[in-house]
């Protein structure tokens, strides 16, 4: 993950060092990211507490600039936006991503409130735009939100795997930087047949080895930062760390 500081118009936005302050964090993350082997970079909008359900104008276009900028080409790269996938793909599609992550199935109560994606509708958006190389990645355990129904994740995952077409499902813990349990990654990967399931939140180099053990794919933020702070700086050492855990994987 390489996740932006706060962007303009956010609570928490640094007004006096501006976008350009910005472009130089992430510039410098995804320098570190890219030197010491990751296999992709996704660009997420981290720093935008508290998060909202619909991207601003603002938002879009500082992220673009940012990805525009910044992004490795070459190596895959993809976007996120918090909690917007409509944001997530016009991002994507702007800058030449090859993939975007959202919540995009399912209803859920939230710290944002109540929270009703659209796969039906992104998808559609997909294909109007000719985007069909962006890959979908469904977070289907979003973080800082609890489901509304009874299904179990074997259940639920199976059902996202055939009716909302994602290209991978991912499994979260409850917030960013929280792991889920071995459990949910080994019951979302037993229901969703040949989609792949990454995981998505809590990885870290001291649990990587078991996660890759049922999982297709990780995905990391929160260990790779300063004191492991999700809003902190990618740290080196840190990061070399985990990619030493995965090559022994390898």
């Amino acid at each position: 993950m390489a996740h932006l500081p706060p962007l303009p118009g956010t609570p928490l936005y640094d007004e006096a060092d501006g976008p350009d302050a910005i472009v130089a964090a992430v510039r410098r993350d995804v320098e570190i990211l890219v030197a010491v082997g990751f296999d992709a970079v996704m660009f997420c909008n981290e720093g935008d507490r508290p998060y909202e359900l619909r991207a601003t104008y603002e938002g879009i276009a500082t992220m673009a600039r940012v990805v525009a900028e910044v992004a490795p080409r070459d190596r895959p790269f993809g976007v996120d936006y918090l909690w917007d996938a409509d944001a997530a793909l016009a991002v994507a599609v702007a800058t030449g991503a090859s993939f975007m992550r959202e919540v995009v199935t399912g209803v859920y109560e939230s710290d944002m409130g109540l929270w009703a994606p659209d796969a039906a509708r992104l998808l559609r958006r997909r294909r109007e735009l000719g985007a069909e190389h962006v890959a979908v990645f469904m977070n289907i355990t979003p973080e800082f939100a609890s489901t509304l129904g009874t299904r179990d994740l074997a259940k639920t995952a199976r059902s996202v795997s055939v009716s909302s077409l994602p290209d991978a499902i991912l499994v979260s813990g409850p917030m960013a930087g929280a792991e889920p349990s071995l459990d949910a990654v080994r019951d979302a990967k037993s229901g969703c047949g040949d989609t792949p399931v990454f995981v998505n939140t809590g990885v870290k180099s001291t649990n990587v080895h078991d996660f890759l053990s049922i999982a297709d794919g990780v995905i990391v933020g929160s260990d790779l930062k300063v004191d492991g702070g999700t809003w902190n700086p990618v740290d080196r050492e840190r990061a070399e760390r985990f990619m030493t855990e995965v090559r022994e994987l390898r």
